[in-house]
């Protein structure tokens, strides 16, 4: 039933935008930019970054929309069927990706960004953690792969990409000390958030992780009794000083189990960015703000 709706759209995606024939000149290209479409908003603030005024950029996921369980739309279909490159998150964190592909039937070359990186290991998903962005060293291979593909594609300007890879490397290694230090500060380092999107954060900044109000990596997986019963008595029995619930996610469950095990639950601005960037204007409108502003939520909020 996917496949057959998918299939649907990309025919109504080829009646509105005459299969990219509008804006978008033969080979993907507008004007002379080389034409990149990204799944996720981790993604989109990379391409832009590395590509600056050489590329478009079309990002599929928009802001605060949950990555895990989403339907392209006609525009995406047609955006991914002309783009020049496709840029994808990989370890199966777009569900949606393949029967879109088949359906599309895109003519650029498609770079997965998780290519290079140690994968935790998934649990119930057998392809692993896929929310590998938490990890500044993880981005900073994600940037590195796409700053290949670029130089694949638009080989003419590779020492440009080259140059601006290399500038936000080094921003993300100031990141990733930046963070160290104030994780390293903490004495309670006891982790709960809305669900398990931490680990490569976790794992590499030395925190605890107690549990999550969603024990998966899937924000859609089903919440069962016990579950709620499990994560309240980790809360009261590890000394947990917070709930951290996330920008992408509603919180009232959070709050409800907040409530029960007797803490503060963390909402509203101070929501962490787990699977998706925040807003323009926000205080996780980049990546490197994302990272920041969680690191900073964290730190305040257990110290």
């Amino acid at each position: 039933m996917r496949r057959y709706l998918v299939l649907i759209t990309i025919v109504v995606a080829c009646g509105l935008s005459a299969c990219g024939s509008s804006e978008t000149s033969s080979g993907g290209s507008e004007g002379d930019k080389v034409t990149i479409v990204t799944t996720t908003t981790q993604l989109t603030d990379f391409a832009r970054i590395l590509g600056g005024e050489r590329v478009s950029v079309y990002g599929v996921l928009k802001a605060n929309v949950d990555p895990h369980d989403y339907e392209p739309s006609p525009a995406d279909l047609s955006r991914i069927a002309e783009a020049d490159l496709l840029v994808k998150s990989g370890v199966d964190l777009e569900g949606w990706f393949e029967d879109t592909i088949d359906s599309a039937d895109p003519k650029g070359e498609i770079v997965d960004a998780s290519t290079g990186i140690t994968l935790r290991e998934g649990g119930e998903q057998a392809a692993g953690d896929p929310h590998i962005w938490q990890n500044p060293l993880n981005a900073k291979v994600m940037v590195h792969t796409i700053a290949q593909a670029l130089e694949r594609v638009d080989p003419a300007h590779g020492a440009d990409y080259q140059r601006n890879e290399a500038a936000y490397a080094r921003e993300i290694d100031a990141l990733d000390a930046e963070v160290k230090a104030g994780i390293d500060g903490l004495a309670n380092k006891k982790l709960v958030t809305n669900h398990d999107a931490f680990g490569y954060y976790v794992d590499h900044y030395g925190l605890e992780f107690v549990g999550s109000i969603i024990p998966s990596f899937d924000t859609q997986a089903e919440l069962s009794a016990q579950d709620i019963s499990d994560i309240v008595a980790k809360i009261r029995g590890a000394g947990v000083k917070a709930v951290f619930s996330e920008s992408s996610l509603p919180p009232k469950t959070a709050d409800a189990i907040g409530r029960e095990a007797g803490v503060k639950v963390v909402a509203g601005e101070d929501a962490l960015y787990g699977d998706t960037l925040g807003a323009e204007g926000s205080d996780g409108d980049t990546y490197l703000k994302m990272i920041r502003h969680n690191t900073r939520v964290i730190v305040d909020n257990l110290s």
